[in-house]
């Protein structure tokens, strides 16, 4: 009988226990899915603030005189215009344009870059990124022994300045900070996936530990709840934000996934930059779009009609506690992906309305002045 491979546990995970996590199998980590309940938790971040662990992830420093020429050959956006103590959000594409990853690149001093990358990929992300570096770009997987907290939600900068004991407000979106006191290497952003204002912390397992603890015990009077992995998939869809491995892939190039705007046609040259001019020019044959429906849940897989014929396949889906109505992403046919087209949704052998619209499917009114990543 052959053995199963033990669950990787992040250094969280007694204080997971502690709050009675329902926990669950996640690419070979034993990760917190809810607490309470998934809707509860969905809640909590849209009111107050939600408390994940996302050290799952994985954290690559990418140092040296060359690394940005290096990691600006390997990612479709521009990382010449990102300036220290900011964040780009972009994707590692291969040779065809196809999508390896959506990544988030910090760019901690003028020769240091906190590269964050998915659970899913980790291994293979650290592996491209390890062959293309060079005498003058040094690759070091960081992620053992550390942490990712995030807190998100409209209370998280009050909650995360009493825990931290230092001012993180004035940080714009996508602007980051060194935590002095907290450890090597120690960081917080104003980035997150759930469409909320929030904040995550780059940290040592040791000091994790301490500032989760505070967080717990300091934010439960203001509606601080933990929360597990449902509750940042609903909240991320329900933001319009992609999922890898389900949303898009390595068969997927940003154009096709509607993520267009990261691409940076004008630099000189990008792994994967001849394959995404020629489609800009041709166009593609299929997109990623938003659709609100009705009926049940459209879940991945189902079939989606237009006029009674098949233009594509649900990628993901759920109710939208904030919409109170389901919602998802599909990849339809060009021709059948405007805004507001009507579409059917095929589950269970009955068919459902749907209508395309523009994502996020819901926005919330920002506490902070929104700042461009560049």
């Amino acid at each position: 009988m052959m053995e199963t491979a033990a669950l990787q546990r992040t250094g969280l995970y007694e204080a997971h226990l502690a709050l009675g996590a329902k926990t669950t199998p996640f690419h070979g980590w034993e990760m917190p899915l809810y607490y309470t309940s998934i809707l509860d938790e969905h809640r909590s971040v849209r009111s107050a603030a939600g408390l994940f662990d996302i050290s799952h992830m994985g954290q690559v420093w990418v140092s040296g005189p060359g690394a940005q020429e290096m990691l600006d050959a390997l990612v479709v956006s521009d990382i010449t215009q990102v300036a220290e103590g900011r964040a780009c959000y972009t994707m590692l594409v291969n040779e065809q344009g196809g999508i390896l990853d959506d990544i988030i690149i910090y760019r901690v001093a003028a020769w240091d870059y906190l590269v964050i990358v998915n659970c899913a990929t980790r291994a293979k992300d650290i592996q491209w990124l390890s062959a293309h570096a060079s005498a003058h770009a040094a690759v070091e997987d960081i992620s053992a022994g550390r942490a990712i907290v995030a807190l998100q939600g409209p209370k998280s900068a009050p909650l995360l300045e009493a825990a931290l004991e230092l001012h993180v407000n004035p940080l714009g979106r996508f602007a980051a900070m060194p935590l002095a006191g907290w450890g090597d290497r120690a960081w917080v952003a104003r980035t997150g996936y759930t469409g909320s204002d929030g904040f995550e912390c780059f940290l040592p397992d040791v000091f994790a530990r301490r500032v989760w603890q505070r967080l717990v015990e300091g934010g439960r009077e203001a509606g601080l709840s933990p929360a597990g992995l449902g509750a940042r998939d609903t909240l991320r869809l329900e933001a319009g934000l992609r999922l890898y491995g389900t949303d898009m892939d390595e068969t997927t190039t940003p154009f096709e996934a509607d993520l267009g705007w990261t691409v940076a046609l004008s630099k000189p040259a990008f792994i994967g930059k001849a394959a995404l001019v020629r489609q800009k020019a041709q166009g593609v044959t299929r997109r990623l779009v938003g659709l609100l429906a009705q009926g049940p849940v459209p879940r991945q897989g189902c079939r989606l009609l237009h006029e009674g014929r098949e233009v594509g396949l649900v990628t993901s889906g759920t109710f939208s506690p904030m919409l109170e109505r389901p919602i998802g992403f599909g990849m339809v046919e060009v021709a059948a992906s405007q805004i507001n087209t009507a579409l059917q949704v095929a589950i269970r052998h009955q068919l459902y309305p749907a209508t395309i619209v523009k994502p996020p499917f819901w926005r919330h009114a920002p506490a902070h002045p929104a700042v461009t990543s560049g």
